[in-house]
């Protein structure tokens, strides 16, 4: 940013540490302040539009309490054969995961949302949804609790770490973002923060 007191305040919606790692690669100033929604999704909702809700509703609920800001809302949801794939919380529900997506292909759909309450923001809300088509390899069931049990990923939907050893249990990754699959596309919010007037280069 040119200076601080020109710029907008930047907001990050979450309280995942992986979004907020990943916002920091732009090297901007930002506020993380976790929003309090309910993100179950809704009886028949399609997986990218649960990701889409939340994202949005994500922004929403601090761009109710905080003026003059540029908000950052995302959500992730994991997806196969059109059924969600939520965190699995502890290692049985884990392993249980691994086991069924082995082999296989699964779908990531990481919605991101920019809200720029600002009066004379151009573009008030910003969405978009990455998707990210991620093979498992066929991995038998010892080296797969072996995994969970170095990096237990318990919170991370899908049951594995792209960004850590987890990578090791995939055999491929597709995506226009290479970041969507961490939870935040980097990409597509430095053209969302681009549109909003900021500068990453002086």
């Amino acid at each position: 940013m040119s200076s601080s007191d020109t710029q907008p305040r930047l907001i990050l919606g979450s309280s995942s540490i992986y979004r907020k790692e990943l916002l920091s690669r732009l090297r901007l100033p930002f506020d993380t302040i976790s929003p309090d929604i309910d993100e179950a999704a809704l009886a028949g909702e399609a997986p990218e539009a649960t990701a889409l809700r939340l994202a949005q509703a994500k922004a929403a609920a601090i761009s109710a309490h905080i003026p003059n800001a540029l908000i950052i809302g995302s959500d992730q949801v994991a997806t196969l054969d059109g059924k969600q794939i939520g965190k699995p919380g502890n290692h049985a529900n884990a392993l249980q995961q691994l086991q069924m997506m082995r082999g296989r292909t699964v779908i990531f759909h990481t919605a991101l949302c920019l809200v720029d309450n600002r009066s004379d923001a151009l573009a008030p809300v910003q969405v978009d949804n990455i998707q990210t088509r991620v093979t498992f390899r066929n991995l038998p069931d010892h080296e797969l609790d072996a995994y969970l049990r170095a990096e237990q990923p318990y919170d991370c939907a899908g049951s594995a770490k792209n960004e850590g050893l987890g990578i090791a249990i995939l055999e491929s990754v597709e995506s226009n973002d290479p970041t969507a699959l961490t939870g935040l596309p980097l990409i597509a919010l430095t053209s969302m923060l681009r549109r909003a007037g900021i500068a990453f280069f002086h």
